[in-house]
C-alpha cells in the first residue's frame, strides 16, 4: 500500500515539473540572447546611451526565468517531505498494528522488529531511486531539444540528381548557370529570376549591383550552400546536385562578406585553407593577399596569435588573412564575395594585380560594391532586383546598360565645384 502511494506523489510532481522545465529551458535561451546581444553590441548600446533600457530587458528575461524555476524548485522541495511523511506514517501504522499482536500473542516480537527493519530497508531504497529520479524531468526536456538537432533532415543532400553518361568529362573550373530561380522560405517572391550565365576557367568576373540584388545568393548557389530552386547550377560541366558535397567543396576558395578567423594562430588560420602546406606557401599567400607586411611586423611572425573571430586584428586584416587562407588552397574556382570592402584603394589595386598573376587558370568570381574593383575584369555581370540586367566588358556596359552606367557615374565622376 506504501509503495503505490509514494509512487503516485512522485508521479504528480513529475508530470507537473516537466511541463515547467521545458518553458524554463526557453527561458534560459531568452536570458542568453539577450546577454550575448549586449556583449555583442556593447558599443552601439553606449553609443547611443541604451545602458538603462538594455538593464530592464535583461532584468525581465531574468525575473522571468527567476519566477518559473521557483516554481520548478517549490515542487521539488514538496517530494522529500512528503516521502518522508508517508515513510514515517507507514513505520508508525507498523509498529501500531504490529504491537496489538504481539500483545494478543499472534506474533513474536521478533518477527516485529525484522519486519521493522524490512520495510525501512525497502523505503529508504526508494527514497533513494527518487532523489535519483528528481533529475528526469529536466533531462527530458533537454532531450526533447537535442532530438529535434539529431533528428532534423538536412535540406542539402549528397546525389539528390543522378550523374548522367554526358557529365562524366569535367572541364576544370567551368561554372554555368542555366535558368537559375532562387526563392527563400516563406518569402512570396523570388530573390533570382532565369538568370543563365557562364563563368569560363582563367577570367575574371565580377558581379555588381544594388543592395538586395541577389549577388550573395547567386555565389552561395555555385559552392551549393544553398540549392536552386528551379533550374541547373553546373561546376566543371557537372550538376552539382550530383556531386558529393566534400568533393565539390574541394573545387572552391571561398572569402564570405564577413571574414571570419579561428582562434589560434596566423599561421593555423591560413592553414585552414590547406593543412599540408609549407611555410613558403603561407607566406607567398599572405604576399598575394596583402597581408605580409603587417604580419611582419608581429613578434611572433606567423605564431602571432588570433583571438576569437579575429577581434585583435582590424577588419581590413581579417579580410586580407582570409583572402590568403582561399589563395592557399589553389581551388579550381575562387570565389570573393565583397571580400575588398575594407581595403583602402591603394591596396585594392595591388592586390587585385598579384591576384591576376596567382590565379591564372583559374575562375575568379567577385562581387563587389566599387567599380575600380572590377573595371578590368573578363566579365562584368549587373544584376537589379534578382535578374541580370547586363553583361560584358566595362567598355561594353557603358555603351549598353543604363544601370551600370549609373552605378559609374554614382561612384566615379566627380561633381562640378
Amino acid at each position: 500500500m506504501v509503495i503505490p502511494l509514494m509512487l503516485a506523489v512522485i508521479s504528480v510532481m513529475v508530470f507537473r515539473a516537466i511541463p515547467l522545465f521545458r518553458v524554463m529551458q526557453v527561458k534560459i535561451d531568452r536570458v542568453n540572447l539577450v546577454l550575448r546581444e549586449n556583449l555583442t553590441g556593447i558599443r552601439v548600446i553606449r553609443a547611443f546611451n541604451q545602458t538603462e533600457r538594455e538593464e530592464r530587458r535583461f532584468e525581465g528575461a531574468n525575473a522571468d526565468l527567476t519566477d518559473t524555476a521557483l516554481r520548478v524548485t517549490r515542487i521539488f522541495a514538496l517530494i522529500l517531505p512528503a516521502l518522508l511523511l508517508i515513510m514515517n506514517l507507514s513505520s508508525v501504522a507498523v509498529i501500531w498494528w504490529g504491537g496489538h499482536l504481539v500483545a494478543a500473542g499472534d506474533m513474536p516480537i521478533g518477527n516485529l522488529t525484522a519486519f521493522l527493519a524490512y520495510i525501512m530497508q525497502i523505503l529508504m531504497s526508494v527514497m533513494m531511486a527518487v532523489m535519483t529520479l528528481m533529475m528526469v524531468p529536466r533531462a527530458a526536456a533537454s532531450a526533447d531539444r537535442i532530438n529535434e538537432v539529431l533528428l532534423t533532415r538536412p535540406d542539402i543532400l549528397d546525389g539528390e540528381v543522378p550523374l548522367r553518361a554526358s557529365e562524366t568529362r569535367e572541364v576544370r573550373g567551368l561554372v554555368e548557370l542555366r535558368d537559375v530561380q532562387f526563392r527563400y522560405p516563406g518569402a512570396q517572391d523570388s530573390i533570382l529570376q532565369e538568370v543563365s550565365l557562364t563563368f569560363a576557367p582563367g577570367t575574371t568576373n565580377a558581379i555588381l549591383g544594388g543592395t538586395g540584388s541577389g549577388k550573395t545568393t547567386l555565389v552561395n548557389l555555385i559552392p551549393r550552400l544553398l540549392d536552386a530552386t528551379s533550374g541547373e547550377v553546373r561546376v566543371g560541366g557537372t550538376d552539382v546536385r550530383s556531386v558529393p558535397q566534400e568533393k565539390l567543396w574541394r573545387r572552391f576558395g571561398l572569402v564570405p562578406q564577413r571574414a571570419f578567423l579561428f582562434s589560434g594562430t596566423i599561421a593555423s588560420n591560413v592553414r585552414f585553407g590547406r593543412p599540408d602546406a609549407t611555410d613558403d606557401e603561407v607566406w607567398h599567400a599572405l604576399e598575394v593577399a596583402q597581408a605580409a607586411e603587417f604580419v611582419r611586423e608581429l613578434p611572433d611572425l606567423l605564431e602571432a596569435p588570433v583571438d576569437q573571430g579575429g577581434a585583435n586584428f582590424s577588419g581590413g586584416q581579417r579580410q586580407r588573412l582570409a583572402i590568403a587562407r582561399a589563395i592557399v588552397r589553389r581551388p579550381e574556382v575562387y570565389v570573393f564575395d565583397d571580400s575588398f570592402s575594407a581595403l583602402d584603394y591603394a591596396t585594392d589595386a595591388r592586390l587585385r594585380a598579384a591576384l591576376a598573376n596567382d590565379t591564372e587558370g583559374a575562375t575568379v568570381i567577385i562581387v563587389a560594391q566599387r567599380v575600380s574593383s572590377v573595371v578590368g575584369a573578363d566579365l562584368i555581370v549587373v544584376m537589379d532586383y534578382g535578374r541580370v540586367v547586363g553583361q560584358g566588358t566595362h567598355e561594353e556596359l557603358l555603351e549598353t546598360c543604363e544601370t551600370y552606367r549609373e552605378i559609374v557615374a554614382s561612384q566615379l565622376e566627380v561633381s562640378a565645384p
